[in-house]
Parts: C-alpha cells; sequence; structure tokens
C-alpha cells in the first residue's frame, strides 16, 4: 500500500519556486531544495521526478503568480500606460522586501538557460517573452499615430527594456528603478 503524502504539492513547490527564484536552477542543489521544502530526496523524486522536474512545475506555480499582472496589462486600456504600469507592477512582485529583491524568475531564467540544451526550459521562456511581446505589441498600436515598423522597434525595445529591469531590480535602489521606468517611457 502506497504511503500517503504529508506534504501539500503547492506549498512545497511554492517554497522551491522561491529557493530557484533567489539561487537559479544551477545554483540549487538537491539538498537545498529538500531544507526548503521539507521533505526528503525519496518524496521529490517520487513526486516530480527530478531535480528538473521540481524546476518546471516551479515555474508553472511563477506563471499562476504573474497571472494577476499580466492579466491586468492585457485588459488594461491606456496603450503605453498600461506597459509603464506593467513595468512597476513586476518590480513590486520581484522585490518584496529590499533585501530579498529576487528581479523576475522568467527573465533570471531566460538568461540561465539562454546556451542550455533544455529544450523545455527554452519553449517556455520563449513562450513567455513572445506572449509579453503580443501584448506589448497590442499596447503600442492603441496610438494611431505609430506606423507598424515603430510599433515592432518599440516592442523589441520594451522587451529588452524589460530584461534590465529585472536584472536592475535585484541591486538598484527603489529611486533608481522608477528612473530607469520614467526614463524608458520618456519618449514612447
Amino acid at each position: 500500500m502506497a504511503r500517503k503524502k504529508e506534504y501539500i504539492e503547492s506549498e512545497v513547490i511554492e517554497k522551491a519556486m522561491t529557493l530557484f527564484w533567489r539561487n537559479g536552477y544551477e545554483n540549487t542543489s538537491m539538498q537545498m531544495l529538500e531544507k526548503e521544502m521539507g521533505i526528503n530526496k525519496f518524496s521529490i523524486y517520487s513526486s516530480f521526478g527530478s531535480k528538473h522536474g521540481v524546476f518546471v512545475e516551479s515555474l508553472k506555480s511563477y506563471k499562476n503568480k504573474v497571472k494577476d499582472v499580466f492579466d491586468k496589462l492585457k485588459n488594461a486600456s491606456n496603450g503605453v500606460e498600461d506597459i509603464k504600469q506593467f513595468f512597476y507592477d513586476s518590480v513590486q512582485l520581484g522585490r518584496g522586501d529590499e533585501k530579498s529583491a529576487k528581479g523576475c524568475l522568467i527573465t533570471n531564467t531566460y538568461n540561465e538557460f539562454s546556451q542550455s540544451p533544455d529544450e523545455l526550459i527554452k519553449e517556455q521562456m520563449n513562450t513567455f517573452m513572445n506572449d509579453l511581446k503580443e501584448v506589448f505589441i497590442e499596447k503600442l498600436r492603441m496610438d494611431s499615430s505609430k506606423d507598424e515598423e515603430t510599433i515592432q522597434k518599440q516592442a523589441n525595445f520594451l522587451l529588452l527594456a524589460k530584461h534590465g529591469l529585472a536584472a536592475a531590480s535585484r541591486v538598484n535602489s527603489t529611486k533608481e528603478i522608477e528612473d530607469y521606468i520614467e526614463m524608458t517611457f520618456d519618449r514612447l
């Protein structure tokens, strides 16, 4: 007879997600996962198959965490101002308090896995980035004075600016982050 799990998967994945978010995939060991999740290796392997399996589930959990922020952007109707608010909301999500600033798990993972042969992770990251770019394009199109070429260039610029913002939010002050966002949108 199989033993009943003595933990709630969503809760242990939330803990693992925070650990990966703080340390990255490569810098997170199985021992660290055991300690953070509060379960042993056998339970981890039994439930998730591997460290990679835990990571994939952590990414899903993170996507659920950012869903509200992303949906707010998608459903808003003020064009560039909506994207600017999304930048502020994203920083707030990734910062928590100043001591635990982690940036964006998607951006952190995108950077860590950019040269990796891990197609599953790369596909998830590319899908997320493409979806975000499409929403940026949709919001930029709300300004009828912009031609399609300008919209594409600005969407690419904003995607790269979002990457930079995620990295900077791990180390820069709140004032520096606010200045970065304001300057990013100064001429859009």
